[in-house]
Order: C-alpha cells, then structure tokens, then sequence
C-alpha cells in the first residue's frame, strides 16, 4: 500500500497535479509513511525524472514549472513533519541573478531543481551583488554559491563575487557556480569558478556531486 501511493505521488508531481499531490501527502502522512521516504521516493523522485526529461528536450520550462510548484505544495506539507525527524538536507545554497540583471526564469529554475535533488536552497532574487550573496552565504553556512547573468553587460559582476571571496579569505568555504545564457566553460574557468552547467537539471546534479565529494 505505502509503494502504490508513492508511486502516486511521484506520477502526478511529473504532471503538475498540485491537488493530487498535496492530498496524497496527506494520506500518505495518516498512513504513518516515514516522512523522509514521501519526500525523497515520491517528490525529489518525481522531479528528478522531470529534471530528466528537461535536459532530453522531452518536456520544457512550462512543464517543469508546474511540477515544480506541485513538488512545493507537497513540501509545504512535509516540511513541519520533516523537521521533527530531523530530515538534513545534502547541502545549503544560496543563488541568485548578478548585479544589474534582472532575468529570473532560468535562475527559478535553478532553485526549482536544486530542490528536488533535495538542498536547502537560499533564493536571492536578482541583481544581486556580491556583498549579498557572500554575507548570506555566510549567515547559512552555504556549500553552494549559484550565479547567473542572461547579459553580457553582468557577466564581469560573476567575476566581482569570485574576487570578492578571494580578497576576503572565503574562496575555499564555497562551491561556486555559474549558469545563463552568454556564459560558457571557458569564462567560468576564466573567472575562477568552479563549475559551469548549461542547464537546472545538470546544475543540480553537479551540485549534488560536488557536495557528496567535498563532504567525503
């Protein structure tokens, strides 16, 4: 019974089914279902294979933004009953559009994904400088750093964060990223980041892996 309802829950999250969703988790809670398996067999689950899907052309942004909101309906939900086990999440990251852009779809996205791979994620908005997303990085303890510019004005306000961090004696604490769509491999390795992902479903997976590779 618990399996069957699960699977439920990760077949209407891939379609958007917020209603379903957030019903399911419910029941699935009154059934005495371990939090911890709804969220990550049934949502995180769910949205990986969205993720998926985006990164194979099988499915586009409208599609994984309604996902994206039924995952939060049904974390909405979790979340008290989450804290209470004592659910950790694999890492913390804070993310946001550089100073001077004002773009927020793909950086949505972004936050969108990198919580379904299961991070605590920090969305600043946009243009954003770099005192805020080092002091919030900071203030959370972050792994993560995500940047991202659809300008090719903004793109040097990446750079300005990656200095930033290092004239402060912070570069190390931090997994720095950057994504859009005028950046590329070669301006992250020029700037001195660390990773560059050309799009949310492979930016949270990089995420996830360098997390689990800087904690081991």
């Amino acid at each position: 019974m618990a399996e069957a309802i699960i699977e439920e829950i990760c077949d209407f999250l891939q379609k958007g089914r917020a209603k379903n969703v957030k019903k399911l988790v419910e029941e699935a809670l009154e059934q005495g279902i371990d939090p911890k398996v709804i969220l990550n067999d049934g949502l995180l689950n769910g949205m990986m294979i969205v993720g998926g899907k985006f990164k194979r052309n099988e499915v586009f942004v409208p599609e994984v933004l309604v996902a994206a909101r039924a995952m939060n309906v049904g974390l909405s939900i979790l979340e008290p009953r989450l804290v209470e086990v004592g659910n950790e999440p694999i890492g913390k990251a804070v993310i946001g559009t550089v100073k001077g852009d004002l773009h927020d779809i793909g950086k949505n996205l972004v936050a969108m994904m990198m919580k379904g791979a299961g991070f605590e994620v920090h969305d600043l908005g946009t243009d954003v400088d770099a005192e805020t997303f080092i002091a919030k990085a900071q203030e959370v303890g972050a792994d993560v750093i995500c940047m991202s510019a659809l300008l090719t004005t903004t793109m040097p306000n990446m750079q300005t964060v990656v200095d930033t961090l290092k004239e402060k004696g912070l570069r190390d604490q931090f997994i720095v990223m950057v994504g859009g769509a005028p950046v590329n491999e070669s301006f992250a390795e020029q700037i001195g980041a660390d990773y560059y992902t050309a799009d949310a479903a492979t930016a949270a997976e990089t995420a996830k892996t360098a997390v689990e590779a800087k904690v081991a």
